[in-house]
């Protein structure tokens, strides 16, 4: 059985398949019907999940990544019970709140005030306390002004507003959220930020489906990646992250994956845990790297304020055009503070062959705050796909004189001005 945690998991997804018939051909008239009594219904088989298994440990904030049709959704709602299994058992353990489609509970013909009172009490709430929690629902969705329109009337950003506001009023111990990111203004998705801080240091178990792997590296404590249903890789979610931008953006790791869907479970898997700092198709690898200072002396220690480089030297190992190097900065608090790439910089590269070995350097004045970073450098092609990935595979430590408390530390100048005393009014 998946996981491994002595605890009761709140969710545990066990060998999970299911399956959806499409027609090729569909029926749509009774005359059709009189017309072809013995044409046969011919349907194809989309295999939406094919045997997938993990769980979910109680508090978790666990993240659902995947291309579109991946059957991140179908998960999701098979979670939900909206869609039944064909093979496999879920189990749950504890109040479900759900926020899976937009729209989905309203009633278009109703206004916010009853559509809020009977979505709510559908997932777990008394009518009264749902009427109680009305003003805090609105409130926090922005929705004051439109109180008595009918939900028929709202755009797709007012709807999800008030579908998430409901959502987090209710109190259930596991959130299932669908792309609430996708939709909304950025400042309703900085409120989800903020609210999804809040719900994680609540102790509450968040399933969160999204293609933002900004989110996923912020909030989750694990990530799992699926392709054409099948689960390709659970784990950190850098590593995870990671996997699903190469499976984006690199067509042979397309073509490896739908090759080896019979093992990629294992296969990928162990990549991620016995690998994770190691990924990308050989053609080169980064063999070292090192921190200079201005005098270009090996630094073991940055000192903010003064001019500094990241270097690195990669071993090619097959013929690579126009490959992009990068380099990011990650916090303690695992944020990301700096990047530099030469895409960034429009830097052609030229070509290189196997044999050949380069240093790459990235120059910029230090003004990070005190602090342990950690490094990631990489190589691209021109295609995007990943070619060497060193996540996080060394340290460097920052120094200063005073710490203020911020991400960076910009130079600043101060100017104090008396102003002259205003005569007060004659009177």
């Amino acid at each position: 059985m998946p996981g491994s945690s002595t605890a009761t998991p709140a969710v545990l997804v066990d060998g999970v398949s299911k399956r959806f018939r499409l027609p090729r051909e569909r029926v749509h008239t009774l005359k059709e019907r009189a017309l072809h009594p013995l044409r046969r219904n011919v349907h194809d088989d989309l295999l939406a999940l094919d045997d997938v298994s993990f769980a979910v440990e109680p508090g978790e904030f666990f993240g659902i990544v995947g291309r579109n049709g991946s059957g991140k959704s179908t998960l999701l709602k098979c979670l939900a019970g909206i869609y039944g299994t064909d093979a496999g058992a879920i189990y749950v353990n504890g109040r479900l709140s759900t926020f899976i489609e937009l729209g989905v509970g309203f009633n278009p013909d109703l206004a916010a005030r009853d559509n809020v009172v009977l979505n709510a009490t559908m997932l777990g709430l008394s009518p009264k306390e749902a009427r109680e929690r009305f003003d805090d629902i609105l409130a926090f969705a922005e929705l004051e002004e439109f109180v008595d329109l009918k939900i028929k009337n709202y755009s797709s950003g007012m709807l999800v507003r008030l579908a998430f506001s409901v959502m987090i009023q209710v109190d259930a111990d596991i959130l299932l959220i669908d792309e609430v990111l996708a939709v909304g203004d950025a400042a309703f998705q900085q409120k989800c930020f903020e609210e999804f801080e809040r719900i994680r240091s609540s102790g509450r178990t968040v399933l969160l489906v999204t293609h933002d792997m900004g989110a996923v590296r912020r909030f989750c404590t694990r990530a799992m990646l699926l392709e054409h249903g099948h689960m390709v890789a659970t784990g950190k979610p850098e590593e995870v992250g990671n996997r699903y931008l190469e499976l984006n953006f690199s067509e042979a790791a397309r073509e490896a994956e739908a090759g080896q869907r019979e093992q990629r479970t294992v296969l990928l898997a162990s990549r991620l845990e016995d690998d994770a700092e190691h990924l990308g198709d050989g053609r080169a690898e980064i063999v070292e790297a090192w921190f200079v200072d201005e005098r270009n002396e090996v630094m073991e220690m940055l000192h903010t304020a003064y001019p500094c480089a990241f270097c690195a030297r990669v071993r090619f190992h097959a013929d690579v055009e126009a490959p992009d190097f990068a380099m990011g900065l990650y916090n303690t608090r695992g944020m990301l503070v700096f990047t530099a790439s030469t895409a960034l910089a429009q830097h052609a590269t030229g070509t290189f062959s196997a044999g050949d070995e380069v240093e790459f350097r990235f120059y910029f004045g230090n003004l990070l705050e005190p602090d342990r970073y950690s490094v990631t450098a990489s190589l691209r092609d021109h295609g995007g796909g990943w070619i060497d990935l060193r996540d996080r595979f060394m340290t460097i430590m920052v120094a200063a004189t005073q710490a203020t408390g911020g991400l960076v530390q910009i130079p600043f100048d101060v100017g104090v001005h008396r102003l002259p005393a205003k005569e007060e009014a004659a009177t």
